[in-house]
C-alpha cells in the first residue's frame, strides 16, 4: 500500500515514495552489460556518476530511466500532472512533484516549474527522455547556464538537426546524401505549392521542427495541396510551436532505416548499427527491428559511416538518431532528419548489442568517454519491438481512451522485455500518448526472434479499450513480413490480408463465455447468501429444479450474432452444454427472430474456476477457466466488464462477446440517420462548413484533434 507524505509550498506538491522495489520487475540485460558495469567501475579515471536525476517526463520512458539509475544507485525525481497522480513512474521514483494540470503545456512543459523542482529537491541532472522537452534547445541551453547537466546533446547540435532544412543543408557539406526538396526560408503558400509543382507528385509536406509523424501530410495530387499545408501548420504549431514546413519529392515504395550513433566530449563517436522500422501508420512507427533485413553488406557499412560522419558534423554529444529514407528496390539511401534524444525504439538495439543506452547516456552526461569503442560493438542475432497501442485498426487507428480493465503480459526473460508504465485499472488518457507499452523480444536469427514475438503476443492480454494486438499478431503472421519484404506501404498492400473479414467464434469459445458466467454467478450467489455450497439449491440463481435437472441459459451476442448457450448441472463440476445460435437480426420476422440452429453439444464437461482479485466497486471480474470440452482440454482466461461484455482469451484468440440487455432497458435514443459523430474523445479544431450548406460525399466537414494529432471527418454520404 502506498504511504505518502507531501507538502505544498509555491504550488508545487513534494510526494516521497515509499514502495519496496520489485526484483521481479527489474530490467534484464546480457552478461555483457553486466561486464561493462563492472569495468567501467574498475576504471580509476573515471568521473562519478550523479547521486540523484530528475526525469522531465512520463510514462514507460520515466520507468525505463528509473530502471536503470536504480540499478547504478542513483536516486530518481519523478514530476507528474494531476492526471499521473497514480501512475507507474511516481510510485517507482524515490521522490515525485506534481507540477501542474493534465495539458503538457500546463505540466510537462512548464521549464521554469521543472527547474524548481530541480532546486528544491537536490538533482543535479536532469534525463528529458523523448519527447516533451527532450529537443528544446532553449530548454538544454538554460540548463547549462544554471549549472544543471542535460542529459542529452548540447543546445547548437539540437538547434542544428532540429530544423529539418538546416540539418540537410549541414548533411550536404558532409557529402550524406538529402532528398529531393525544398528546404528554405520562403514559406509563402503559393510559393511552396510552385515549389510541389516542380518536384513532381507525390509530394510530402513536413514540420520543420517536426517529429513522429506530426505536421506531415503525402499530398498526391495538386488540388490538395493547399488543404494538406493548412492541416500540417495547424498540427506543427500546436506540437512544435512553429509551423515552418519544407516540401520534398516523396518516394512511392520507401524503406524507413535509422541509425543508433552516440559520441562523447573527448570526440568519439560511434555507431550501435541500423534499425528498420518500415511498418508504420499514419506516419508513426509500430514495429521496428534490428538489424534491418536483407541489406547488402556494402550498403550496411555505408550507412554506419554516414550515421557517425552526421553527428561529427555538429559535434555531437550523447544518443542519436539518424534517420533514413531508402529505395526498397536499389537500397539506395538519402538522410531525412536526426532525432537528438533517445528513440522509443532503442531496445531493440540494446538487445542486439548487449548494451544499456541508459547508462551509456549517464557516463557520457558526467563527463566520462563512451563505454565501448567501434570495433568492441557487435551486433548479435535479432529483436523485434511491437508498440501496443490504445487504438482501434479497424476504425483507421485511430486513438482510444478508457480504463484497462484487465492487464496480462508476457513473463519477461532474458528474451522478452515489457517496456511499461501503466498496470491494471491505470487509464489511458486524451492528453497523452496512446502507447500502453512496447514488448521487445530477441532470437538467435529473425525467423527465431519472430517465433518469439509471435508467443508474446499470443500472451498479451488488454480489456477495457480497443487495442492493436490482434493487427500485430496478423502482421507477425503475414508471409511478406516474414520473409523481411518491408516498406511502408506496407500495411495498404496487404489490407485484405491485415483486416480480414471477422470470423465467428469457435462453439468451445461460446460455451466457455457462458459457462464461466454461471459459475462465477453462482459463486457469488453462493457467498452472498452463506450458503454451504457453490451446489447447494440456495445458490443456484435460476436453475434448481425438484425431481428435474437444472437449466440456465445464458445469451451472448458476438458483434450482431446472437448466440444461447444451456447449461445442465449433472452434478458437481460435471456439465451438458448445448451451444445454439439465433438467426441473423436482419431477419425482422418474428418466426425468424425465435429461430435458433444447435451447432454443438458437449456431454461430461468438467472444470475447475479460479476468480481472479474484483468485488464491488470493481471495473471487472471474471477468473482463469479449466474445462473439458469433448476431448479438448480448454484453459482460458475470462474477464467480465461491468459494460456487460464477456472477454474470453483463449488459445492466443480473443473474443468480446456482449451480455444483452433486456427489452425494457434498451436505450431508443438513437443519432439521426444523416448524422456524424466523432469517433473518438477529442476537440473541435476547426468547422470546415456552414450550417445548411449542400455537401457531396467525401467533403471534409470538420477536423478532430486527440492525443496531439488532427483527423479529418468526411460526410459520410450527399446531403444537408
Amino acid at each position: 500500500m502506498l504511504r505518502t507524505g507531501s507538502t505544498r509550498t509555491t504550488g508545487l506538491v513534494k510526494r516521497q515514495s515509499f514502495y519496496p522495489w520489485n526484483a521481479a520487475a527489474s530490467r534484464l540485460y546480457t552478461a555483457q552489460a553486466a561486464q561493462t558495469v563492472s569495468k567501467l567501475s574498475a576504471d580509476s579515471q573515471r568521473k562519478p556518476l550523479f547521486d540523484k536525476i530528475l526525469i522531465a517526463n512520463r510514462g514507460e520512458i520515466a520507468c525505463r530511466v528509473i530502471r536503470t539509475a536504480r540499478k547504478l544507485g542513483i536516486k530518481t525525481v519523478a514530476v507528474y500532472s494531476e492526471a499521473d497522480a497514480d501512475s507507474m513512474h511516481v510510485r517507482l521514483a524515490d521522490e515525485a512533484y506534481l507540477i501542474g494540470q493534465a495539458p503538457v503545456s500546463e505540466s510537462y512543459l512548464r521549464t521554469d516549474t521543472i527547474i524548481d523542482v530541480v532546486r528544491r529537491s537536490g538533482a543535479q541532472a536532469i534525463h528529458p527522455g523523448y519527447g516533451f522537452l527532450s529537443e528544446n534547445a532553449g530548454f538544454a541551453e538554460r540548463l547549462e547556464s544554471e549549472g544543471i547537466r542535460f542529459i542529452g546533446p548540447p543546445g547548437a547540435a539540437i538547434r542544428a538537426m532540429g530544423s529539418k532544412s538546416e540539418s540537410k543543408r549541414i548533411m550536404q557539406e558532409a557529402g550524406v546524401p538529402v532528398v529531393p526538396g525544398y528546404h528554405g526560408e520562403n514559406q509563402d503558400a503559393a510559393f511552396l505549392k510552385q515549389k510541389a509543382d516542380e518536384i513532381g507528385y507525390p509530394v510530402l509536406i513536413k514540420a520543420v521542427l517536426g517529429g513522429g509523424g506530426k505536421g506531415m501530410r503525402i499530398v498526391e495530387k495538386p488540388q490538395d495541396f493547399e488543404m494538406m499545408l493548412e492541416s500540417s501548420r495547424r498540427e506543427a504549431i500546436k506540437a512544435f510551436g512553429d509551423d515552418k514546413v519544407l516540401v520534398e519529392k516523396y518516394l512511392t515504395t520507401p524503406r524507413h532505416v535509422e541509425v543508433q550513433v552516440f559520441a562523447d566530449a573527448h570526440g568519439n563517436a560511434v555507431h550501435l548499427f541500423e534499425r528498420d522500422c518500415s511498418v508504420q501508420r499514419r506516419h508513426q512507427k509500430i514495429i521496428e527491428e534490428a538489424p534491418a533485413p536483407h541489406l547488402l553488406p556494402e550498403v550496411r557499412k555505408q550507412l554506419g559511416d554516414k550515421a557517425v560522419a552526421a553527428a561529427k558534423a555538429v559535434n555531437y554529444v550523447g544518443a542519436g538518431t539518424v534517420e533514413f529514407i531508402m529505395d526498397h528496390d536499389t537500397q539506395q539511401f538519402y538522410f531525412m532528419e536526426m532525432n537528438t534524444r533517445l528513440q522509443v525504439e532503442h531496445p531493440v538495439t540494446e538487445m542486439v548489442t548487449g548494451t544499456d543506452l541508459v547508462q551509456w547516456q549517464l557516463e557520457v552526461a558526467a563527463g566520462n568517454p563512451l563505454p565501448a569503442t567501434q570495433g568492441q560493438i557487435r551486433c548479435t542475432g535479432h529483436a523485434f519491438e511491437a508498440r501496443i497501442y490504445a487504438e482501434n485498426p479497424d476504425n483507421g487507428f485511430l486513438p482510444d481512451t478508457g480504463r484497462l480493465v484487465h492487464l496480462q503480459t508476457p513473463r519477461p526473460s532474458s528474451d522478452v522485455r515489457v517496456e511499461t508504465g501503466v498496470q491494471t485499472g491505470d487509464a489511458i488518457s486524451v492528453y497523452y500518448d496512446p502507447m500502453i507499452a512496447k514488448l521487445v523480444v530477441r532470437g538467435d536469427d529473425r525467423q527465431a526472434a519472430l517465433r518469439v514475438l509471435r508467443k508474446a503476443l499470443d500472451e498479451y492480454q488488454v480489456v477495457g479499450l480497443h487495442t492493436n494486438i490482434g493487427f500485430l499478431k496478423r502482421l507477425a503472421q503475414s508471409p511478406d513480413f516474414a520473409a523481411g519484404d518491408v516498406e511502408t506501404g506496407y500495411i495498404n498492400k496487404h489490407l485484405d490480408e491485415l483486416f480480414p473479414q471477422a470470423t465467428d467464434p469457435s462453439p468451445s469459445t461460446v460455451a466457455q463465455a457462458a459457462l464461466a458466467l454461471i459459475i462465477d454467478s453462482n459463486t457469488k450467489a453462493a457467498m452472498q447468501t452463506g450458503s454451504a455450497g457453490l451446489y447447494s439449491p440456495w445458490a443456484a440463481i435460476d436453475s434448481f429444479r425438484i425431481n428435474a435437472l437444472g437449466v440456465q441459459t445464458v445469451a451472448v451476442v458476438f458483434g450482431k450474432q446472437k448466440y444461447s448457450v444451456s447449461v445442465s448441472v449433472a452434478n458437481e463440476h460435471v456439465y451438458s452444454l448445448a451451444v445454439y445460435k439465433h438467426a441473423a437480426e436482419s431477419d425482422s420476422s418474428s418466426s425468424a427472430k425465435n429461430t435458433k440452429s444447435q451447432i454443438a453439444r458437449f456431454e461430461n464437461v468438467r472444470s475447475s474456476w479460479v476468480a481472479m482479485p474484483g468485488g464491488v466497486g470493481s471495473s471487472s471480474g471474471g477468473g482463469h477457466l479449466r474445462v473439458l470440452l469433448g476431448n479438448q482440454l480448454c484453459a482460458s482466461n475470462v474477464v467480465f466488464s461491468r459494460d456487460s461484455t464477456i472477454t474470453v482469451f483463449d488459445q492466443g484468440n480473443m473474443a468480446v462477446f456482449e451480455v444483452p440487455r433486456p427489452d425494457y432497458m434498451a436505450d431508443e435514443a438513437d443519432a439521426g440517420s444523416g448524422s456524424v459523430t466523432a469517433p473518438m474523445s477529442c476537440k473541435i479544431v476547426q468547422i470546415l462548413v456552414a450550417s445548411g450548406a449542400e455537401v457531396a460525399q467525401d467533403t471534409p466537414l470538420v477536423v478532430l484533434e486527440a492525443m496531439k494529432m488532427e483527423h479529418v471527418i468526411k460526410a459520410p454520404r450527399a446531403g444537408k
